[in-house]
């Protein structure tokens, strides 16, 4: 195991005991180049604790992966940094499969309407996402418009040149 993902199972048991819920982290990395996966030990919590960390919307467990990844890349030059990923209980495994739903029913309002189509109360993260999800439509683009906290994402056709 590489150091900078013991750095980060570390940071994040110290975490979790500082906010109360000590308890064990996992790690693995998926693919090669991939990011590392920092998972909660979801047996050693209540149900409430789960809830609690994974917060409304994800915005708790969000927090503490951007967390992760700005402190812990913070000592890197950009080459040596690396992504962290923060799972419990598969919330992110069942979030990208909703967003892969949403991204398709989206997709398919589109193209019958020709109208643009509004995805509110993502979160950065999850925009990036279906940015991600979309770069290869050949007919479909996204664009992000408006400031934080107010930021939305927006799919509509791609202009034809």
């Amino acid at each position: 195991m590489s150091e900078q993902i013991e750095q980060g199972q570390l940071w994040l048991t110290q975490l979790l005991t500082l906010m109360g819920v000590p308890c064990g982290v996992e790690c693995s990395q998926s693919a090669k180049d991939g990011p590392y996966w920092l998972t909660i030990a979801a047996q050693d919590l209540e149900p409430e604790q789960i809830e609690w960390l994974i917060g409304d919307r994800g915005k708790l467990i969000d927090t503490i992966q951007y967390l992760a990844n700005t402190l812990l890349n913070a000592s890197h030059d950009r080459p040596v940094q690396h992504p962290y990923t923060v799972e419990l209980a598969d919330y992110r495994v069942r979030r990208q499969a909703e967003l892969e739903a949403l991204v398709d029913q989206v997709a398919q309002k589109v193209r019958a309407t020709g109208q643009e189509v509004e995805l509110m109360d993502l979160s950065a993260a999850e925009r990036r996402q279906i940015h991600t999800l979309f770069k290869e439509s050949e007919d479909l683009t996204t664009e992000s418009r408006g400031a934080e906290p107010h930021r939305r994402l927006f799919v509509l056709r791609r202009k034809l040149r």
